[in-house]
């Protein structure tokens, strides 16, 4: 019991002793009453949000952190967001979260505490080592924004499955093939993102289509009207052309392209 109990004062006085202590005062950080670096906060969104900059104490701009919006947090968590942090002297780029309340003092916290600072910049090495140990790989938002369009130009399916109005390019189709009678397709954005999946039988006489949106995770069965006027291309674009034109103008309709 004797030597648990000294072996267990060693180790709250080694974590004592290397416990770092960070303070944030005016713009500075300081580690153990060193000081360290300076931040430079620039407000974004009517000052809802801010990027960051970190200068040596020569004046060295050696850190750029930017919001990252094209990233979503985890679980729905709105404590933080995440930044991208370019490191300009280490020639390295890195994800990390900040908190959005006091987000200068989190960003202060967190450099403060990384060691990445030697003589006055950075250090390459522990750069490397703070990426693998503290950076973050999220998932990347999904970005469902329909291309503007016109309400009096019609919209065309192409031979190169693309998808045009006044000659602009406003999405593709791919045409998956057909197995038992059914025909199946996807529906992209320009950007490449898969907004609807669609599958049918009847070819370019179906009566509905079932419909995959993945925007809202719902699956359905739709019915096609089969009297509406269909503006084909010039040259055919797919044996399913008068079918896909309908399922276009439900897809238009309904914000998904």
């Amino acid at each position: 019991m004797k030597h648990l109990l000294i072996l267990l004062m060693t180790v709250i006085t080694v974590g004592q002793a290397t416990a770092q202590k960070i303070d944030y005062k005016n713009n500075i950080i300081s580690v153990d009453g060193k000081e360290l670096a300076r931040v430079n906060k620039i407000k974004t969104n009517f000052g809802l949000t801010g990027n960051f900059e970190l200068y040596s104490l020569s004046v060295k701009k050696l850190i750029i952190a930017t919001l990252a919006t094209d990233f979503v947090p985890p679980n729905g968590d709105n404590s933080f967001y995440y930044y991208r942090f370019t490191f300009l002297t280490a020639n390295q780029v890195g994800i990390f979260p900040i908190a959005k309340l006091w987000s200068e003092k989190s960003f202060a916290k967190l450099i403060g505490g990384a060691n990445i600072i030697t003589d006055d910049d950075l250090n390459s090495a522990k750069v490397t080592e703070f990426i693998a140990y503290k950076s973050m790989n999220p998932r990347v938002a999904a970005d469902y924004t329909v291309v503007q369009r016109s309400l009096i130009f019609p919209i065309v399916l192409k031979e190169d499955q693309t998808i045009e109005q006044e000659r602009k390019l406003i999405g593709r189709f791919k045409d998956l093939g057909s197995v038992s009678d059914v025909d199946s397709y996807d529906f992209s954005l320009p950007n490449g993102l898969t907004v609807v999946k669609v599958s049918f039988t009847g070819g370019n006489n179906a009566q509905n289509f079932e419909v995959y949106t993945v925007k809202d995770n719902d699956r359905r069965i739709v019915s096609l009207p089969t009297k509406d006027k269909v503006i084909m291309a010039s040259t055919p674009a797919n044996r399913n052309e008068i079918a896909l034109g309908r399922i276009l103008r439900w897809m238009v309709a309904k914000g998904y392209l």
